[in-house]
């Protein structure tokens, strides 16, 4: 196994990672580890793996942001509040180390529905849904990543 293939392995897995861990993006990692592989190596099927990953990352984008959009209308929450939650995730991440991420979103989620909604009884199930959907999201975006990495592994291992 050469050191591409090595460093690419590490980078798939780091991207993999990433997309549970909501840290970077994940898939994009994936993808251009990928096609690094692909444009440096000399392995046969590289265009072929890259041409897949490629059609596969451009899949998951879109679901990623069609399916759970399409939901977050349905149940009324508007993109704002997922996208200022981010931002309160972003800075809880700097704020408390590891876990910073998650509570900031979670918890910048929920007081934003409360302070739209005004009723914590309609806030804490639009909270919820709207978890449903960010974790919806972030399936796509892995099983995605573990279709790329699982083509990528298959043509280095059988290449």
């Amino acid at each position: 196994m050469g050191a591409l293939t090595l460093l690419t392995g590490l980078a798939i897995v780091a991207g993999l990672a990433g997309t549970v861990l909501v840290v970077f993006p994940g898939i994009l990692l994936v993808w251009g580890a990928v096609a690094v592989w692909a444009v440096l190596g000399d392995d046969p099927a590289r265009w072929p793996v890259l041409i897949g990953a490629t059609v596969i990352l451009a899949a998951a984008l879109l679901l990623k942001y069609l399916v759970p959009g399409r939901r977050l209308t349905q149940a009324g929450t508007p993109g704002w509040t997922i996208a200022l939650a981010g931002v309160i995730g972003i800075v809880g991440f700097f704020l408390i180390p590891v876990v910073g991420f998650f509570v900031g979103f979670i918890g910048g989620l929920l007081v934003i529905e409360l302070l739209r909604l005004k009723d914590w009884a309609v806030a804490w199930p639009a909270t919820k849904r709207a978890l449903g959907a960010v974790g919806l999201s972030v399936a796509v975006e892995l099983f995605a990543g573990l279709l790329i990495a699982g083509v990528w592994l298959a043509a280095v291992v059988i290449g």
